[in-house]
């Protein structure tokens, strides 16, 4: 592997993008279930389109808590799901190439984004326009909302109801209740990981003006925040069935529950010792992916029971595998890439 490549590799903090894919390819596959619709052309658009906007709002990010003095490099040393990529606080790349990057990135994105508005409607353009102002202005000026508190709460919305609704109207043309219900555990648990990555870098976000809910509240409450939203999470896919509003099949997600049963006890025991809070972080990653993933086998498994047709799935599927692949190393064997990349950027 080429140097540079391991370091944009790096920047980019693959490992963090599945929460656009996911909630992406579960609201086209219930649009599936539910209608029997499907078009591969504009589903692949949407998730290169999700996949470019998180990696940008990744290095967006990386670019603004750097310029504000955000520093965060020593934690990121202890905890590698905290403090940002580290590509601009060690020196391996400049600013501005970030930035130009960056750029380009959103450049494609709202390319594609126009592209879906002009086949599937003004809808798409406001969810795209919502989701792209979100990505940007979590860290960038004059807005910086990330800085404030509504940080959390914007992880919340846009990584479950924004990008997943989003993607069910590209198929469906139309909104679903049993859609926004399927896809909300997505947006607490995005909620709880954002909190949990969070409490390593307080006292950094504090000396820089970065208000997160964890600054704000603290870290024994930033813990009880983040039980909280994993819990909601998995009280929604277990009532949303029951209502009628969803499938049993969705509780295949409840699988993940043991790995939540040892990310709190973790979580409330060591919030003030990166190095040891790490294997929260990871459960919590793995949970989401996951319980994600699980969903959309779950509605998978629905349609073809419901008589549709599974033949039409074939890029929705390929697209899972080519892009979590990556993403299934850094989570489950998450020494090996870490080790590779030290290699390479040490060299």
């Amino acid at each position: 592997m080429n140097k540079s490549i391991a370091v944009w590799w790096q920047a980019c903090r693959f490992h963090f993008v599945p929460p656009s894919i996911i909630p992406a390819v579960l609201g086209s596959i219930i649009a599936w279930t539910t209608t029997g619709t499907f078009h591969p052309g504009l589903f692949l658009l949407t998730v290169i389109g999700v996949t470019f906007n998180h990696v940008a709002l990744n290095m967006t990010d990386d670019y603004f808590d750097y310029t504000n003095s955000v520093d965060r490099a020593k934690n990121r040393e202890k905890n590698p799901y905290s403090g940002g990529s580290g590509t601009l606080t060690t020196g391996l790349i400049k600013p501005r190439q970030m930035y130009i990057v960056l750029m380009s990135l959103y450049i494609i994105t709202i390319i594609i984004g126009l592209y879906l508005t002009y086949s599937r409607g003004w809808v798409v353009l406001l969810l795209g326009l919502f989701g792209m102002a979100s990505a940007y202005f979590y860290t960038a000026p004059p807005i910086r909302y990330g800085y404030h508190g509504f940080g959390e709460l914007s992880q919340l919305i846009n990584f479950s109801l924004t990008i997943g609704l989003g993607a069910y109207y590209v198929q469906a043309q139309q909104f679903s209740w049993e859609a926004f219900w399927m896809l909300l555990p997505l947006g607490f648990m995005m909620f709880s990981m954002i909190t949990i990555n969070e409490i390593p870098d307080e006292a950094q976000d504090r000396e820089g003006n970065k208000c997160t809910l964890v600054v704000i509240m603290g870290k024994a409450t930033g813990v009880k925040l983040y039980t909280a939203g994993m819990i909601i999470a998995f009280i929604i896919i277990l009532l949303t069935p029951v209502f009628g509003s969803a499938s049993y099949w969705s509780y295949l997600a409840l699988l993940t529950l043991p790995w939540l049963r040892n990310a709190i006890p973790i979580a409330n025991k060591h919030y003030d010792n990166p190095e040891e809070l790490a294997p929260a972080n990871m459960l919590t990653i793995k949970i989401h992916n996951i319980a994600g993933i699980l969903l959309i086998a779950g509605y998978f498994i629905k349609g073809v029971f419901s008589g549709q047709d599974a033949a039409t799935l074939g890029w929705l599927i390929l697209a899972i595998i080519v892009l979590y692949t990556p993403v299934f190393f850094t989570i489950f064997i998450p020494k090996l890439p870490i080790k590779a990349a030290e290699k390479y950027i040490e060299s």
